[in-house]
């Protein structure tokens, strides 16, 4: 005998729901269709417009003394806006493939509430973007030898960049992008939309206008201070949900002084670029020149030296609120423990005084009787335990 299982209830197809079910499946279609189009000669000059970096240069680099060789350079244009645009969508189909294959799975072992379940995907989300970033960066930074501070400034405007170096930039502002489709996929509460949509915003405002005004070098070595405190807070949320709070209290501690001192080393880098570094540039230099990429200014540099300032600021304003939020949180569940754990001390106290209360009423009752029934009384209780 065969037992039908339950049918469910298939979406109309171009519906929200239906939308919302096979985002991932329309969306790769979309990307292939600019993948297959590189494989034909009439179509492949416009997909590569949307998948390939535009804007190559070459230029001579010292590769010993005296000896110059050829490098191929790429500078921010106006064809990186249909690279954003593909590298959008196969962020939307990794959030899906991250999403369906490794997070759902892990919830279902957990059992997490609602509440609970959103935040635990949220970091699961960001910190593996964030692991990707932090490698990636450091790399960059150890290839194109930024070690040295000086290096942040050396050479402004910096207009030629690796090919890794672009596309790093490419990837962090169509990630960014993904966020605003994402809330609509996810079906995200109001509530959750506001505190998502801010930092997607502020993430693209800092790293496209670094882009375009060609402080690229600050920008990723601030990104990587940056992200390298956020990777340890969402690994301490994520080990939190899954009830390692012995490891997670301890890595708390450690993500909390990680992200002071990022804000301390994100103000003091950009003080040294904005205020001290690009400030010893010839005057002749210091200029606005949007052929060559030339935004070194005085007024230039002290706007964008007060958005990074006012930027960590804001950062560690919401830190310690949050601290204080969670100390007075801690303070009222201890107070909550202390009431109850008193409150028990009184019940039981309560309970023995009438416990000694009643002992004595029966004594006083015994008392009151004659002797010979006084007798009877206690061989009735004495057998009475017996039974």
């Amino acid at each position: 005998m065969v037992t039908k299982g339950k049918k469910t209830k298939t979406p109309p197809i171009l519906s929200h729901e239906f939308i919302i079910q096979n985002h991932a499946d329309i969306v790769a279609c979309v990307a292939m269709v600019f993948v297959v189009g590189l494989m034909f000669q009439i179509s492949s000059p416009l997909a590569s417009v949307f998948i390939a970096l535009h804007h190559n240069v070459s230029a001579p680099v010292e590769i010993q003394a005296g000896v110059f060789q050829d490098f191929t350079f790429y500078t921010a244009g106006v064809k990186d806006i249909s690279a954003v645009f593909f590298y959008l969508l196969i962020s939307i189909v990794m959030h899906a493939i991250i999403q369906e294959y490794l997070l759902d799975k892990v919830n279902k072992k957990l059992h997490l509430s609602k509440i609970k379940h959103a935040k635990f995907n949220e970091s699961g989300q960001l910190l593996a973007f964030y692991l990707v970033s932090l490698v990636w960066g450091g790399d960059i930074i150890l290839r194109d030898n930024l070690l040295s501070v000086s290096a942040l400034w050396d050479g402004y405007p910096h207009n030629n960049m690796t090919f890794l170096f672009k596309f790093f930039f490419i990837i962090q502002i169509s990630y960014w992008l993904h966020i605003f489709p994402e809330l609509y996929f996810q079906k995200t509460k109001r509530e959750d939309m506001s505190s998502k949509i801010q930092y997607a915003t502020l993430y693209l405002i800092f790293i496209t206008a670094a882009y375009m005004f060609r402080f690229t070098r600050l920008s990723l070595v601030l990104l990587v201070v940056h992200y390298l405190a956020e990777s340890v807070f969402h690994t301490c949320r994520i080990l939190s949900y899954t009830e390692r709070t012995s490891i997670s209290s301890k890595l708390f501690r450690f993500g909390d002084l990680l992200f002071v001192l990022a804000r301390l080393s994100s103000v003091i880098l950009a003080v040294l670029t904005f205020w001290y570094g690009l400030a010893q540039a010839p005057m002749e230099q210091q200029v606005m020149d949007l052929a060559t990429g030339n935004f070194n200014t005085g007024l230039f540099r002290l706007n964008a030296l007060v958005a990074v300032c006012l930027l960590q600021a804001w950062l560690m304003w919401n830190f310690i609120m949050f601290q204080v939020k969670r100390m007075r949180e801690a303070k009222a569940f201890a107070g909550a423990n202390a009431a109850n754990a008193a409150k028990a001390r009184k019940s039981e106290q309560e309970r023995a005084k009438a416990r000694k209360a009643k002992k004595e009423q029966e004594v006083e009752e015994d008392t009151d009787l004659p002797e010979v029934d006084q007798d009877t009384k206690k061989s009735l209780r004495q057998r009475v335990p017996a039974k």
